[in-house]
């Protein structure tokens, strides 16, 4: 048995306390220590060969741990997928349609080629391809995520009077996220120099244009 599941999931201190009837008492420390090993396993062998047994073992947790918040390791990543879609990225605020656009791409550009995210995203979406559920799961954590900092930035240049109010939302969406995506995630190869200052003026002119 482990350090963390000594305790059975309690707080420090709480050993001599009775837990209530029927529940289990989770520490969160070892709640956030199984996450990261999701990310961290995920990224290192793909979800088709995670298992919990390695998620326990990346964790330094025992298996039961894992199960006691999870029951499999599909409604784990489920889980955590759709905490990073609530937690989302910030609408950028600079007081310019430019300005605003370059600060997502900065952003969203760090967060892609980061080596976890670069690998554990594709191997998602491959699986999105066989499981209506995690599809689903990556429709709400990437779309819909970009699509509430997307509204925003075009809400704040409709109010300065530099796009129209009535401007197609989904084109938009399309416009501002997919070049960086396609990039990241599909030819997965190093942004070329100023290429996100270049791509801020594209996108820029072309929901102008609209």
């Amino acid at each position: 048995m482990t350090t963390r599941d000594r305790t059975s999931d309690k707080q420090p201190g709480e050993q001599g306390r009775r837990a209530p009837a029927g529940a289990a008492v989770l520490r969160e420390d070892v709640t956030e220590a199984i996450r990261a090993a999701v990310f961290e396993e995920l990224a290192a062998v793909g979800y088709a060969r995670m298992s919990i047994e390695g998620i326990a073992r990346r964790a330094g947790v025992g298996k039961t741990a894992v199960y006691r918040r999870w029951r499999s390791k599909l409604h784990l990543v489920l889980d955590l997928v759709s905490a990073i879609a609530v937690q989302g990225l910030p609408t950028p605020d600079t007081g310019s349609l430019e300005g605003d656009l370059r600060l997502l791409y900065e952003v969203t550009s760090r967060a892609l080629r980061h080596p976890v995210a670069s690998q554990v995203i594709p191997d998602l979406m491959a699986e999105a391809a066989r499981n209506p559920d995690i599809e689903a799961a990556l429709q709400k954590a990437l779309r819909e995520g970009q699509h509430g900092v997307a509204s925003g930035i075009v809400a704040q240049a409709a109010a300065r009077g530099e796009l129209r109010a009535d401007l197609d939302g989904e084109l938009a969406l399309d416009l501002m996220s997919g070049p960086l995506y396609w990039r990241a995630v599909v030819v997965r190869g190093a942004l070329p120099k100023g290429y996100v200052e270049r791509l801020t003026g594209a996108t820029a002119a072309a929901l102008k244009a609209l």
